[in-house]
């Protein structure tokens, strides 16, 4: 039987890993997540060919620039063993790690960025994780419909 594709949105600071360079480097693994709701979704849900949503968060304006998708599933976060690397963890041990990371391939880069306000007023997008009051994941799940409907959206641009 084969698994059902799913969609995400993740979370990049531009000034730290824009869209451009992904689109450069082709793919990345996408490291640093110490939430363990973030993490639980790419360890334990994320497959590779799922669709990803990129979102420039922390940018003026804050919104989603791009597609990727999942290009290999989840695998010990090396940076949280790496005591030089801002994202280390003491507590996580190679042998029982306690952070995943996956990696992302680049799909496509928007013509435009589509702003959160805009996001917040598109009708089809009602009830997506993102628009939520309090939603600050990094990384987080989207419905087929809505993932549907900013690609839509963007090939409007």
């Amino acid at each position: 039987m084969a698994v059902k594709k799913r969609y995400w949105l993740m979370k990049s600071e531009p000034e730290k890993y824009p869209i451009d360079q992904l689109k450069e480097d082709k793919t990345t693994h996408w490291d640093g997540v110490r939430n363990y709701q973030a993490r639980n979704f790419m360890r334990d849900d994320m497959k590779i060919g799922d669709g990803v949503l990129f979102y420039h968060s922390n940018a003026k304006p804050p919104g989603i620039v791009g597609v990727a998708e999942i290009h290999k599933e989840s695998y010990p976060d090396f940076t949280a063993f790496d005591p030089q690397d801002k994202h280390y963890d003491p507590k996580s041990k190679h042998e029982s790690p306690t952070w995943y990371m996956v990696d992302v391939k680049f799909v496509s880069k928007f013509k435009e960025i589509i702003a959160l306000n805009e996001l917040r007023e598109m009708k089809t997008l009602e009830g997506m994780e993102l628009l939520r009051k309090g939603s600050r994941l990094s990384v987080q799940p989207v419905e087929k419909k809505h993932f549907d409907a900013i690609v839509k959206r963007a090939e409007k641009q």
